[in-house]
């Protein structure tokens, strides 16, 4: 087993007990609510007539279900209203923090929690969505849990869980022009596959992390779960340290050196023992496209659709069910396939610094006619400053609609759906059947820069060729 890890210590820290079971007691630092897993949650609490214990570390918001055009309440969609009344409600009666819409601070879960600074290094942290990962780019061990789970955390503040094997993922060199964060997980998912990672924590290291900002190591971390892993993290650092001072719930100067100091010995160790170690080269990487049904089936933009006989036999049949899913032909370019919809956004994707490069790289250009594409802020933040910047009318110039902050068509649990077998370039994490909302709809996965090149072109590009 791994020693020495981030992970270990983490763990080891948290510890409250070894069960009977062989699992572990761990307490959780920080409990992240929204509003589609904590009503029945908040109703089994009632049902057993318990409260929760810290309501101080749980903090809420409201992203999945929020109409991202028109927010007045209550919301046409009669569902939508009363999951979003229930957490207003839970919050209230449990004196639980709650970042509501109109708060300045509402926003998806996993770009509105580290914005802030709740999110800091050494810290455990869970929250009933699946992409909890994207916390671990501070040098937390974050877990995506299922509705008892987040019961657990309410009324026990800990879970029982099974210490992962923790295998170190280094990826060294420069990326090349027009390859970015997205890129590189797409690429090592591709490589790992989507179940390479199952029982494992994935430490990410090399020069190639090293230099990446805080907001690409989210994009990195925020994927893990696509490759199987039930978690991922990056050391923390001097830009790690640099990104939380002066955020709202930083330690206030007092204590920061305090913290920094505990922050590095929290980090791994130099001789750390790990369970695997593979390694890949930055300049191997070129700008990535999902052409399957699997996070796990992208290939390079110059690449064609892989052929059965080029796949192993054990993704043969996937693939199979892919071709005929996405309506593409073994062999053929995906460079060419024509999209109806652009989407820039989510918890992978709709950081200020997304929304920067997307406009730069649409900045002088417009949408293709017969395409729809809208850009939507991760966070009431974001939209903000990006407003500030000017980013907004260089989107509606480009012929780009500007939304309000949710998680939007990620997963369409709102207005924002495909139609019928529409194809929607997406900056978002999944390209599973039905995932942006029609049950033949399909995704291809991409980097914000290459959806504003699919946008534009009304067709899957290289964004190294556009203008």
């Amino acid at each position: 087993m791994s020693k020495g890890t981030l992970f270990d210590k983490v763990w080891d820290t948290h510890t409250v007990k070894i069960l009977s079971s062989g699992q572990t007691q761990l307490f959780i630092g920080l409990h992240l609510i929204h509003e589609v897993t904590s009503p029945q949650a908040f109703a089994m609490l009632r049902e057993r007539e318990l409260e929760v214990l810290y309501p101080n570390r749980t903090v809420a918001t409201v992203d999945h279900i929020v109409p991202t055009e028109n927010q007045a309440r209550p919301f046409a969609d009669t569902l939508a209203e009363e999951m979003i009344q229930a957490l207003e409600n839970s919050t209230k009666d449990n004196g639980i923090r709650f970042y509501n819409i109109g708060s300045g601070s509402q926003g998806v879960v996993h770009v509105m929690a580290p914005e802030q600074g709740l999110t800091q290094p050494g810290m455990t942290i869970a929250c009933g969505d699946s992409h909890t990962s994207t916390h671990g780019a501070f040098g937390a061990i974050a877990f995506g849990i299922g509705t008892s789970q987040v019961r657990d955390v309410l009324a026990s503040q800990t879970l029982a869980l099974s210490k992962l094997k923790v295998r170190k993922i280094e990826v060294n060199g420069t990326l090349p022009p027009g390859v970015y964060a997205k890129d590189v997980v797409l690429h090592i998912i591709r490589k790992l596959g989507v179940k390479g990672g199952v029982g494992y924590a994935y430490e990410y290291a090399g020069t190639t992390f090293a230099n990446m900002s805080m907001e690409e190591r989210m994009t990195v971390c925020n994927m893990s779960i696509e490759g199987g892993a039930r978690c991922g993290y990056i050391n923390p650092d001097d830009v790690t340290f640099d990104y939380l001072k002066g955020l709202d719930f930083a330690p206030t100067e007092e204590n920061w050196e305090k913290a920094v100091s505990w922050w590095r010995s929290m980090a791994s160790d130099a001789d750390a023992e790990y369970d695997d170690v593979v390694s890949f080269d930055a300049a191997d990487i070129e700008p990535t496209v999902t052409w399957g049904i699997t996070p796990g089936q992208g290939i390079g933009i110059s690449e064609p659709v892989p052929t059965p006989d080029s796949l192993p036999e054990s993704d043969r049949a996937i693939a199979q069910e892919a071709y005929n899913y996405m309506q593409l032909s073994p062999g053929s370019p995906i460079k060419g396939t024509k999209v109806d919809v652009c989407f820039i956004g989510s918890c992978t994707n709709g950081r200020i610094s997304d929304l920067r490069e997307a406009a730069k790289l649409a900045k002088g250009h417009h949408v293709a006619n017969g395409v729809k594409a809208f850009v939507v802020p991760g966070s009431e933040r974001v939209k903000v400053q990006a407003e500030k910047e000017g980013l907004d009318k260089i989107f509606v110039e480009a012929g780009f609609e500007w939304r309000e902050a949710g998680c939007s068509m990620c997963l369409a649990m709102n207005p924002d759906k495909l139609k019928g077998d529409q194809i929607s370039a997406s900056s978002s994490n999944r390209n599973f059947k039905g995932r942006q909302g029609s049950s033949t709809g399909r995704t291809l996965l991409m980097s914000p820069a290459m959806v504003v090149a699919a946008a534009v072109n009304g067709k899957v590009s290289d964004v190294r060729e556009l203008g």
